[in-house]
């Protein structure tokens, strides 16, 4: 009777124990974070079933956990990844591919920006961002006041031209104020390939981006152009202040090129008066670069927590999402109808961001650090050793194509 009575009571209790549980991993920041933590509760509450462990790490630190963790055969089931890096990972089978039990490869194909499907593979997705990014021109109101200039530059030809009325020097000739500050190492290596080239009449790749195809007269005009700004224009000098961000943030830059993350980081700099313009456009041409970070299932998630897992990135994919990620983090939605609302189109900030996106190219990156390293070799043979521009674009072509290859 007594063993009758105790089970009848455990039947009473509430069964909290079966629950699938996921790991999910992404770098440290803290508006990430966040968000994160914010869309973990919601998914949680709409799915009960499901508990969701949130890790992360300091940047720096991120793709050496990440790939320690991966040749372990431990680690997340759920894993934020560059865009760049995920052909890397691809093709080490380390990721899963997406079914279309939650979300579709139609739907992301009709519903989420183009540039989303370099995510890709063989017809069938293996990830998906929250947000997407371009590119955009910076530009410091204050300095323009004082050259007597009244916006931004809509053409390259207008950049030129307002980058040496915003340079300044000392008696001594040393530069004191860029008038464009050129960094090659951050986002202008994305402006050259996916900008510059298409813009001077070229297509930087060919074959699916397994093709170099820039080696000729655009890419030539491309790398001139980039290289001019410090050799013939001298609107700026290489290393100045360091990073280009600095000189800009500190008021010592009168423009750069940036991504929409950097927003948060110039809204904080004290009596800094600025403002976001779309990309100069040349000849009639309009172009801008994308990038973004993704989530995806890792090997690891097995049965009930890959179906979790994917169940997890669905809702990280969504509209809802989607809004809480630019309402914190303001990256832009991946979705056409979440990011083309009004109040985020006529926004001052992210309204030359979002206008991006209907022009953007994403690179598919067969290793991102590499290509990006052959590059600004080229650029420092033609700034520090005098190479043409000609010879360098050719080593830098044969370069990235044996990167390709591998």
């Amino acid at each position: 009777m007594k063993k009758m009575l105790l089970i009848l009571l455990l039947g009473l209790i509430p069964m909290t124990g079966g629950a699938v549980e996921i790991e999910y991993w992404q770098y440290k920041y803290d508006a990430r974070v966040k968000a994160v933590d914010l869309l973990i509760k919601k998914f949680e509450k709409q799915n009960p079933e499901i508990n969701v462990k949130h890790v992360k790490f300091p940047y720096a630190q991120y793709r050496t956990k990440v790939a320690a963790a991966m040749a372990a055969q431990h680690g997340p089931d759920v894993l934020q990844l560059y865009y760049g890096w995920v052909s890397d990972y691809h093709s080490a089978g380390l990721l899963q591919p997406l079914t279309d039990k939650y979300i579709t490869a139609k739907e992301v194909d009709e519903q989420f920006y183009p540039i989303v499907q370099s995510m890709k593979y063989d017809g069938v997705y293996y990830a998906l961002p929250t947000a997407v990014r371009t590119v955009g021109l910076f530009w410091n109101k204050k300095l323009f006041k004082k050259a007597g200039l009244t916006h931004p530059p809509k053409t390259l030809d207008e950049l030129v031209e307002m980058s040496k009325k915003l340079t300044k020097r000392d008696k001594h000739g040393n530069l004191t104020q860029a008038g464009f500050a050129v960094d090659v190492a951050k986002q202008y290596h994305h402006w050259w390939r996916e900008v510059l080239i298409r813009q001077m009449g070229g297509e930087p790749y060919t074959n699916n981006y397994q093709q170099v195809n820039y080696n000729n007269e655009a890419g030539a005009k491309a790398l001139e152009f980039l290289t001019d700004f410090i050799k013939t224009h001298k609107v700026t000098e290489p290393g100045f202040m360091d990073e280009g961000q600095a000189a800009f943030k500190s008021g010592r830059a009168a423009m750069y090129i940036d991504g929409l993350f950097r927003i948060p980081t110039f809204k904080k700099a004290r009596r800094l008066d600025w403002s976001v313009a779309e990309l100069p456009s040349h000849n009639g041409i309009k172009s801008n670069v994308s990038s973004y970070w993704v989530n995806a299932v890792t090997q690891k998630a097995k049965g009930e927590k890959r179906d979790a897992a994917e169940k997890f990135i669905a809702f990280l994919s969504s509209e809802e999402a989607m809004q809480v990620w630019i309402d914190i983090v303001g990256e832009l939605p991946a979705r056409t109808a979440a990011a083309q609302k009004k109040e985020n189109v006529e926004h001052e900030l992210y309204g030359p961001f979002i206008q991006g996106l209907g022009y953007a190219h994403s690179t598919q990156f067969k290793s991102e650090a590499s290509q990006r390293q052959v590059l600004l070799n080229a650029f420092d043979r033609v700034i520090l050793q005098g190479m043409p521009v000609k010879e360098a674009l050719t080593q830098l072509a044969d370069e990235e194509q044996k990167i390709l290859n591998k």
